[in-house]
């Protein structure tokens, strides 16, 4: 009987994702080598236009070679269009800072408070809401999460802790782990909401130690995805989404409505039909939240809805996402 040799039958060792971040792309004119557009150079804006690119060599992969229209290339290249100062674009274009309780904790909705886990993402997205945002002085990780914390017991009518940044999942699994022991004395949270784009841009993140982590959670877990386009999901995210749902997380995702990257029927369409095969529902989809830098993605209102109806003679209910915008002072979402 032939056997296999030890070291032919071990697997490869998956890749540490934290290694993955640190070879992020952090320069446009590598970006565009990389992906055969060097001629974009000279469109690109002086310096970084105030918000770094960054992006994952695993995302770089999904995007098609030569082509300058590619949408998940336009969620990420500085454009010079960034630059102009265009009235009703704002710093703060939702009214985070006005909702600040404490450190790194904002309460805007009934029954739910958000805390600004970290300031670090995996990708810079360019029409990001807070890409302005004072991380550096509002991060509710500071100090073993102490002020935060302090703020939740205080008010017994928080059920739901929404988990965002940056991005939360940019963390340590033991900066997580610091996070939930100190949730175990507040009974009156019962409900987790993570929001992520590491699993779309960094699958691999979603490793065993975080998964033995959200499985032990004795609260209800949700994982807010955020996917704009089809093309974002391959075998690895698809992957990384098995393993959230399996961990106990129900999977949500949420969109923004950009121009030149998902305002067509049929990429709206193919999107939601992506998620669901991977056993994520659709839940919003976002008018472009009105930051500086960003108004060259604005859609406008009329066509935005049309899409949406558009949307729902081809699709089940279930498929077509809310189209909502957030207005800084209000009470939820305002559905359109």
């Amino acid at each position: 009987m032939i056997t296999a040799s030890p070291s032919a039958r071990l697997s490869p060792p998956a890749p540490d994702w934290r290694q993955l971040w640190r070879e992020a792309v952090t320069d446009p004119a590598e970006l565009l080598a990389l992906l055969g557009l060097p001629q974009l150079a000279q469109q690109l804006p002086p310096g970084d236009a105030g918000f770094a690119l960054r992006v994952p060599r695993g995302f770089v992969a999904r995007m098609h070679p030569g082509d300058a229209r590619d949408p998940l290339l336009l969620q990420v290249l500085p454009q010079l269009a960034e630059l102009e100062q265009i009235d009703g674009f704002a710093l703060d274009a939702v009214g985070d800072l006005a909702a600040r309780e404490t450190q790194g904790l904002l309460h805007k909705y009934h029954g739910r408070a958000l805390l600004i886990a970290s300031g670090s993402c995996a990708v810079n997205c360019r029409y990001c809401f807070r890409r302005h945002f004072p991380y550096g002085e509002e991060m509710a990780a500071a100090g073993q999460w102490r002020r935060a914390l302090a703020h939740l017991r205080s008010d017994p009518g928080i059920t739901e802790l929404i988990l965002s940044g940056g991005d939360p999942l940019s963390l340590a699994t033991a900066k997580l782990e610091e996070l939930s022991r100190g949730l175990a004395e507040l009974p009156h949270v019962t409900r987790l909401r993570i929001h992520t784009r590491l699993p779309v841009v960094l699958p691999e993140r979603i490793d065993d130690a975080f998964l033995a982590w959200l499985t032990a959670l004795p609260l209800q877990k949700v994982v807010v995805l955020h996917a704009n386009h089809a093309n974002e999901f391959d075998a690895a995210v698809e992957a990384a989404c098995a393993r959230l749902r399996e961990a106990g997380a129900t999977l949500l995702n949420q969109s923004v409505l950009l121009k030149g990257v998902n305002d067509e029927e049929h990429a709206l369409v193919a999107l939601s039909e992506r998620l669901f095969a991977a056993n994520v529902l659709p839940y919003y989809l976002h008018q472009l939240d009105r930051v500086q830098g960003a108004a060259h993605f604005e859609v406008d209102d009329g066509r935005a809805l049309a899409l949406v109806e558009a949307m729902r003679t081809r699709l089940p209910g279930y498929l077509v996402p809310r189209l909502v915008r957030e207005v800084a002072g209000e009470g939820s979402k305002r559905p359109l």
